[in-house]
């Protein structure tokens, strides 16, 4: 992947040196489920953003429910770094600037397009565990977004395990595993992520799950999106990537993940997919660069 010369956003919080946080230090761990959306996330938003982008306002505001890597809001307060971060100066912490920044730059023209202003997230850089506004976010949750404070976490100690124990390596997984929970964010300003939260109780765990796929696939559309536009206007692909992000996503699909930790697959239980359905909607959004393509609510077969 050529990213070297591109961007780097300025939307980076490293708190590595801040040293992990005692998993008994810090209350209120948050729950891996869709969260309460802020700033546009309101029913309002959610008919405009569904007008603008194309999808049916009715699949947003009344078929959406789900969970995934998307912590809600934790039931205690929990406080957050009073200093400022440093940007990354290191190669690993460098390049995940630049995919980030390049994210920004395709959410900013697709939104500015639909007549719309993105709103860019937080990404933080930890190790261990680090206080977020929806509980203790901790290396073992892998990378996840907090709708409560708009911010992307990662610990790139995740990049190992992707490699080595999940058989994932290469520059264009780790891009698509930012862009994934980049897409989470523009979810949560279109809206989807708080009617998820409102419709969470209405669900049965079996129909939760089911729509819990729905959303992931949807960041996963999203993320293809991004490498569909960043490589017109950059051109970052080099040989083999695309081979790289779609193995990344078939070894984290629900089957995959099942079939290696417990030896059989339980479908009811999925929550993002299984790797086939990942692949072809990272592919979806990669082949036409289309937030409309990517409305997996309206999908009649994943």
């Amino acid at each position: 992947m050529k990213w070297e010369n591109n961007r780097e956003s300025d939307q980076i919080e490293d708190r590595r040196d801040q040293g992990g946080m005692g998993m008994g230090g810090l209350g209120g761990g948050g729950r891996r489920v869709g969260g309460r959306g802020l700033g546009l996330g309101t029913i309002a938003i959610a008919l405009v953003a569904g007008w603008i982008f194309g999808i049916n306002p009715m699949t947003i505001l009344g078929a959406l429910s789900g969970a995934g890597d998307v912590m809600s809001p934790a039931p205690v307060e929990t406080s957050q770094p009073s200093t400022p971060a440093q940007a990354p100066t290191d190669e690993m912490g460098r390049f995940v600037a630049s995919v980030l920044g390049g994210t920004e730059d395709v959410w900013d023209q697709v939104f500015q397009q639909a007549g719309a202003q993105y709103q860019k997230p937080r990404l933080v850089l930890f190790r261990g565990a680090t206080p977020t506004a929806c509980g203790t976010g901790q290396s073992a949750m892998g990378p996840f977004y907090c709708p409560a404070d708009q911010r992307v976490y990662i610990d790139l100690s995740f990049y190992d395990t992707l490699r080595r124990q999940l058989g994932a390596p290469g520059d264009f997984a780790q891009a698509y595993v930012i862009a994934h929970e980049v897409g989470h964010h523009v979810q949560n300003l279109m809206g989807i992520t708080d009617q998820m939260e409102k419709l969470r109780s209405r669900l049965s765990e079996r129909e939760y799950n089911a729509m819990s796929v729905r959303l992931e696939l949807q960041a996963d559309c999203f993320a293809g999106l991004w490498a569909h536009h960043n490589q017109k206007s950059r051109a970052i692909l080099e040989p083999g990537d695309v081979e790289e992000a779609l193995n990344a996503a078939a070894a984290i699909g629900d089957d995959a993940l099942q079939r290696k930790s417990q030896g059989q697959v339980v479908p009811d239980s999925f929550t993002h997919g299984t790797s086939i359905q990942r692949q072809r909607w990272f592919n979806a959004g990669l082949q036409t660069g289309s937030v409309q393509a990517c409305d997996t609510f309206k999908a009649k077969t994943l």
